[in-house]
């Protein structure tokens, strides 16, 4: 109430309280008044609902009173935390944020025409059916025409495999001598590659004789030195990429091919061809593989750039014809959660039955989520909305982004966002850092949109609870918290709520992030134990002791001691084969290896084990052509 209520109340003969207005406690801060030595020193009256009409107290005089509790903070501090909180709360009214179209009439014309010829909602509704009902028959068609394996004359039906698959399990998982993975030779497998191959990388430093790789392809040998042979690759090696490598199979569209087991090779040459770096190995392995040309096949290859244009289409249709916030959202994300799943970036599986199934299975927890992302995030921002051919730029386009994350962010070197994995990929860290200061800059922008809002305050209490939750994640000792790409799309998505151009384009990189996470690798926990996170990578274990070797012309003695509790045995690699396991009360703790060729290097790991168990092996020890052993280094490998 200001003054001029002050006069109009008088004459109308309103009642003032006899008690001043400085015994009353305010019932709302004002601006701050200036100082008791001000020339315009200003009050404002309370709000029309407290029914008093009395004037509150000025800022200076209120917090002069004894019983004002934060006198001991400096005044100065006082008037820049006011100015802070008046600040966040933004304008009055508040501003909200709406998207006025350029061009209206063309971008409002499908939408139009829509609702000029079925005005009734039973008649959208039945357009609507009709055009799922086209979207999955088309989809369902191609779909099982590219899950058709095809025929190889000679060969059968190739095997679905995925881009992981080899002959070989790494360390000592083939068994003495290899026995668990034969056979060695004479032997074939027709096998059928998916798409996109080369992007699979090794995760876990991974021994190949005294090389250790990771982050790259694992592809060992290739091109004979000799002209007229085909490429030969060590059985440990990536069977598709391979098929890759040796321009068999293309990584575009995937195909078909038959891999011909070859026995014992030896000199496994470094090249590189169709974008893959192989590795060289200069010693022998016992099981390699070829791969049989000049056959004739029919063989169906990956349709997921053709159902990539179908789901594309659709999606796009979809959203220039349509105003409704749900019927978008919903349908989009329907979409697009199956077309990753099921064509662009599918989880390992044996064949498309399984695969439909998991999907299913990740698709219904991951329905309730997209409900509160609609609820609180794409609804604020989608209503009212008319500008269709910028959201289906905007958001529809920035979705596809997020969900095709296989291929639009695989060039930034982070696999996985943990503390070994930033630390050990190179250009991880600046990369983090890179992406840091963008998404900051990014959120600096959404929030001065939601401080015109006015909803700065309650989305800053937000997201302190969830750095509160986070924080508390990471107090947890036994466990790790890692932060999955989904996980970081549904922390950032409310963020998004304000109707702007920025925004949408953000809202739907997020949502189609969240779409990849899930429907790649289901809702994997935020918190992990340290053997999850490990994988296949190194235990940290204790390694053993092993004295210096006892050399001859023609062999080579090792010995260590006895394995520590709760190990009781000692597995032996040699060139990445495990060729002696001895466990204690087995004899003496030692053992003598004879090298047939005089010109073939020979590579030696140790490991405690413990039952079947095997902990880390040692670095490769180095028994050269010229006689001399060269020790191993320090440190584990697997």
């Amino acid at each position: 109430m200001g003054p001029e209520n002050h006069n109009d109340d008088a004459e109308n003969g309103a009642h003032f309280d006899e008690h001043p207005s400085w015994q009353h406690e305010a019932r709302e801060d004002g601006p701050e008044a200036s100082t008791p030595g001000g020339s315009d020193m200003h009050m404002q009256s309370v709000s029309s609902d407290a029914g008093d009409g009395q004037f509150p107290l000025p800022v200076w005089l209120r917090e002069s009173s004894k019983s004002f509790h934060w006198r001991w903070v400096p005044v100065r501090v006082r008037q820049a935390a006011r100015a802070v909180v008046a600040w966040s709360k933004g304008p009055d009214p508040p501003q909200i944020q709406k998207i006025t179209p350029f061009f209206p009439r063309i971008q409002e014309a499908p939408a139009s025409f829509i609702e000029h010829h079925l005005p009734k909602r039973k008649h959208k509704a039945a357009l609507l059916a009709f055009f799922y009902l086209c979207w999955l028959l088309t989809f369902t068609l191609v779909l099982n025409h590219s899950a058709q394996a095809g025929n190889i004359e000679g060969y059968g039906k190739p095997q679905p495999i995925w881009c992981g698959a080899s002959f070989w399990n790494s360390g000592n998982g083939c068994g003495l001598n290899g026995n668990r993975c034969r056979p060695f030779d004479n032997a074939t497998l027709a096998f059928r590659c998916p798409a996109n191959c080369k992007a699979v990388r090794v995760l876990n430093p991974h021994a190949v004789g005294d090389q250790e790789i990771n982050y790259q392809s694992l592809v060992i040998g290739g091109p004979a030195r000799s002209s007229g042979r085909e490429p030969v690759y060590r059985g440990d090696s990536f069977i598709c990429q391979a098929a890759i490598h040796s321009g068999l199979v293309g990584n575009d569209k995937g195909g078909c091919g038959v891999a011909l087991l070859s026995g014992e090779q030896s000199n496994f040459t470094s090249t590189k061809l169709h974008g893959i770096q192989s590795i060289g190995f200069d010693s022998s392995f016992p099981k390699s593989f070829t791969f049989v040309s000049g056959l004739s096949s029919k063989c169906i290859r990956d349709l997921r750039w053709p159902l990539l244009a179908i789901t594309c289409g659709f999606t796009t249709i979809l959203s220039l014809c349509t105003t409704s916030p749900p019927v978008f959202f919903c349908s989009i994300f329907t979409m697009l959660f199956f077309h990753v799943g099921l064509v662009s970036d599918p989880p390992n599986h044996s064949d498309y039955a399984s695969l439909t199934s998991l999907i299913i299975g990740r698709f219904l927890p991951a329905a309730f989520v997209a409900f509160v992302i609609y609820r609180f995030s794409v609804k604020p921002q989608q209503t009212g909305l008319t500008a269709n051919i910028e959201r289906t730029i905007l958001w529809l386009g920035g979705a596809w982004v997020g969900g095709l994350n296989n291929y639009t962010f695989d060039f930034i070197p982070i696999e996985r966002l943990t503390p070994h994995d930033l630390q050990a990929q190179a250009g991880a860290k600046l990369a983090l850092v890179l992406v840091v200061l963008l998404i900051f800059t990014i959120a600096l922008g959404q929030v001065w949109y939601l401080r015109l809002e006015g909803l700065f305050p309650r989305y800053l209490a937000i997201y302190s609870i969830f750095v509160a939750s986070l924080l508390l994640c990471v107090a947890l000792p036994p466990l790790n918290l890692r932060i999955h790409h989904y996980v970081l799309a549904l922390l950032l998505l409310p963020g998004t709520r304000p109707q702007t151009r920025p925004g949408l384009l953000y809202q739907g990189i997020l949502v189609g992030l969240f779409i990849n996470g899930v429907a790649r690798w289901g809702f994997d926990s935020i918190l992990q134990t340290t053997v999850d996170l490990r994988g296949d990578g190194q235990l940290g274990s204790l390694l053993p002791n092993i004295t210096a070797p006892v050399i001859a012309s023609s062999n080579i003695t090792f010995s260590w001691n006895r394995p520590p509790h709760p190990y009781d045995g000692v597995s032996v690699l040699v060139n990445d084969v495990e060729r002696r396991r001895w466990y204690y009360g087995e004899g003496d703790p030692s053992h003598t290896f004879y090298r047939n060729d005089e010109m073939e290097t020979q590579y030696f790991r140790f490991g405690y084990m413990s039952g079947s168990d095997t902990g880390d092996f040692t670095k490769a020890g180095i028994w050269e052509t010229d006689g001399h052993f060269k020790e191993m280094e320090p440190g584990p490998s697997r």
